[in-house]
């Protein structure tokens, strides 16, 4: 039986240690970090063995929104536009602005699914407002939850469609943060009325399969506590108010918008609501270091049983089927919305 999280490897090869903690732990996923993505071939023999260790075909996930967002890096892997590149073209035309964002999602779950990555952290969700920090910035598809969530059902679509299942990001709401979740914890000061025009976005896509917290404190709701660890928050806002019924993952546990061991985060955040955790230990570069984070937090993983594994489930489904494509014709047609991107590799 799988365990609640998602952990992460610490390079472009499996090391024994590594192998050791998902034969032992069997987390549910395993996300890819840009450090261990070098090239086709190296990506497709670290997926076996992380197959092999876990001994099923784990959900593997990776971030690649396209723009900076982008683990699979060029030259290796093509240029994807950012999300306000597809808002852009959406001013403009927003029937061109769906099938371009449609297409470039569908691109994507093409490359992906041929690594045998099934899960992708995208689309990102957020409108972010005038003075807000740039965490979120050219990554978000605009500034009306309309447009925002239009495009955004248009990238799950499009991954779908490749049997790649997409994580909206950051329920509730990250655009009105004014400092980095990776470094400390934000706290949004905005009220109810302002908070509203967010939720509406996320409500809008309130189907999609997967989800991930924002580490950020709404001040006007459970002040001083991220949404990730804050029962409120997901109970009353990201189930109830916004009507999210799919998995719920956290952010990254590692980031420093959360206090207390990982153990404590961990613990904290299953309590409130999430489903699964995911860590990826950004912040580190030693191997050994990396393993430690992930036996804690694995250690600290329940069982994914009940209703969580229910909607796991139908978030692997997703990744079971993938429609008849040809990527050359999908090519010459998605150059001729962004001609400065995406040449195929």
């Amino acid at each position: 039986m799988p365990k609640a999280c998602i952990l992460s490897v610490s390079g472009a090869v499996l090391n024994e240690g590594e192998a050791a903690l998902l034969r032992a732990h069997h987390p549910w996923g395993v996300i890819l970090m840009g450090r261990s993505c070098v090239s086709r071939e190296q990506v497709r023999r670290l997926v076996a063995d992380i197959w092999e260790a876990t001994g099923r075909e784990t959900l593997i996930f990776i971030d690649q929104e396209g723009g900076r967002v982008a683990r699979l890096k060029a030259p290796e892997w093509p240029l994807f536009p950012r999300g306000a590149d597809y808002a852009a073209l959406y001013a403009e035309d927003p029937a061109l602005g769906r099938e371009a964002c449609w297409l470039g999602h569908r691109l994507i779950a093409a490359e992906l699914a041929g690594l045998s990555i099934h899960a992708d952290c995208a689309p990102v969700v957020d409108l972010p407002v005038p003075g807000a920090h740039d965490v979120i910035g050219d990554r978000a598809f605009g500034t009306e939850p309309d447009v925002a969530a239009d495009l955004a059902q248009s990238a799950l679509d499009g991954l779908a469609a490749g049997g790649v299942a997409g994580v909206i990001k950051h329920i509730p709401g990250h655009g009105r943060s004014m400092s980095d979740s990776h470094l400390e914890l934000p706290k949004v000061t905005a009220g109810d009325n302002e908070l509203a025009k967010d939720f509406d976005a996320f409500r809008r896509v309130a189907g999609a399969p997967m989800a991930m917290t924002a580490h950020i404190a709404y001040e006007a709701y459970d002040p001083g506590k991220a949404a990730t660890v804050s029962s409120y928050m997901i109970r009353e806002i990201i189930r109830g108010r916004i009507g999210f019924d799919g998995l719920l993952m956290t952010d990254d546990l590692g980031m420093r918008a959360l206090g207390g061991s990982l153990t404590d985060r961990a613990k904290a955040a299953i309590a409130a609501g999430c489903d699964v955790l995911l860590h990826c230990s950004g912040f580190l570069k030693d191997p050994a270091d990396i393993l430690a984070e992930m036996t804690e937090v694995a250690e600290a993983s329940p069982a994914l049983v009940g209703k969580p594994a229910k909607r796991a489930a139908a978030a692997e489904a997703i990744t079971h089927h993938a429609d008849p494509f040809e990527p050359a014709t999908a090519w010459r047609r998605f150059r001729d919305f962004f001609p400065q991107l995406g040449a195929a590799a």
